[in-house]
């Protein structure tokens, strides 16, 4: 036995060791005992495991050999998080072609990126390590050893919770600058099938299920004499009358009928506890402020006075002018027929929460 295969028998020995301590630990944890705790698989199995493979090789043309070749193959591999496995492997490939027979012996090491833990795990690696190549021909036998690096991609297939098959194909490049050959470097081609073993299942991990509740009291029927409810609170509405409904052209004296306020008079006098009624008049700013001012407060007392005429108490009412303050709008019209119009919404008496605004084409 050459030097090479006893480095490639050692790593092997070791990895089944490491892999029989780990199943052994597994088989000891005792189960929890607790009837609140269920048991879930983990997402992969870190369990190690062992491929055997065949191989299907494409040799450099360099070593004279052209067509492909087959050979054997044996990984052991661990995953070391969701993401990646490590995998120990020997490789063995030969072909014959042209009186020559080649073959490569290989010992290394690859890291293999999953890109999914699911039923199909494709999956990317790089590795390297030592080679070993022979060339047996008429001539005799070249034979040497020299490092390379690999690359390439693969697929796992799950079978089961402890089989898997893998499928990968990878490109080697060895450097044999010291060697016999006549090239200082080569490129071999592998595509491996093998079936996966894994010395241990998927642990389960431990999830603690929280005590149900306890069942709610039972419900104490509780006889509640409801009281009837209190009268509703009188409602009023906004009112809005025209200028032809409420006052003439720079006018306070009130037109005749006034349908509106005689509804603001019926409310009051069946709601006799509102003793408050704030009767307020404004004008647009058209004009002096003082003369808007004046012709404000009259409004507000021509409207008091319509009320006391319906038997409203006239000291529940209480008015008041404010001339051109509180503008609901503001206008910039140049024309003064348009700057009134625009203006309409300011021309207008409040009593509380009613609003009885004017809408007119002229006037203050």
């Amino acid at each position: 036995m050459n030097q090479f295969n006893k480095i490639t028998l050692a790593a092997m020995v070791l990895c089944s060791i490491t892999s029989t301590s780990v199943f052994a630990q597994a088989a000891d944890t005792p189960p929890a005992p607790d009837n609140n705790v269920v048991t879930q698989a983990m997402d992969y199995n870190p369990s190690w495991y062992v491929t055997p493979g065949l191989n299907m090789m494409i040799p450099d043309s360099g070593f004279g050999v052209n067509n492909h070749g087959e050979g054997a193959s044996l990984m052991v591999g661990k995953p070391l998080s969701e993401d990646w496995d490590i995998q120990i492997s020997t490789r063995y490939g030969r072909q014959n072609a042209n009186d020559l027979r080649y073959q490569q012996n290989m010992l290394g090491v690859d890291a293999l990126y999953m890109l999914s833990r699911q039923t199909i795990r494709p999956f990317i690696f790089v590795g390297g390590g030592a080679q070993e190549d022979r060339l047996n021909g008429p001539l005799g036998e070249e034979s040497g050893y020299a490092p390379y690096v690999n690359a390439g991609v693969g697929v796992q297939a799950v079978l089961s919770d402890q089989w898997a098959l893998q499928l990968d194909f990878r490109r080697e490049h060895g450097y044999l600058k010291s060697n016999e050959f006549n090239i200082d470097r080569n490129s071999n081609n592998y595509l491996t099938l093998g079936v996966s073993y894994s010395f241990d299942k998927s642990p389960t991990v431990a999830i603690v299920q929280a005590a149900p509740p306890p069942p709610p009291p039972a419900p104490v029927v509780v006889a509640v004499v409801t009281p009837p409810p209190p009268p509703p609170a009188p409602v009023f509405q906004k009112v809005v009358l025209s200028s032809t409904e409420l006052f003439g052209f720079d006018k306070f004296n009130l037109q005749m009928p006034q349908p509106k306020l005689d509804e603001i008079a019926n409310a009051l006098n069946k709601n006799t506890q509102i003793n408050h009624v704030v009767i307020t008049g404004y004008t647009d700013r058209i004009g002096s402020d003082k003369y808007n001012q004046k012709l404000s407060e009259k409004r507000a007392g021509a409207v008091k006075d319509y009320l006391v005429s319906k038997n409203v108490s006239a000291d529940r009412l209480f008015p008041q002018g404010k001339g051109k303050a509180d503008p609901l709008v503001t206008c910039t019209e140049k024309k003064l027929k348009d700057l009134i119009v625009c203006l309409e919404p300011n021309r207008r008496v409040e009593v509380e929460q009613i609003t009885i605004e004017q809408r007119v084409t002229t006037g203050m």
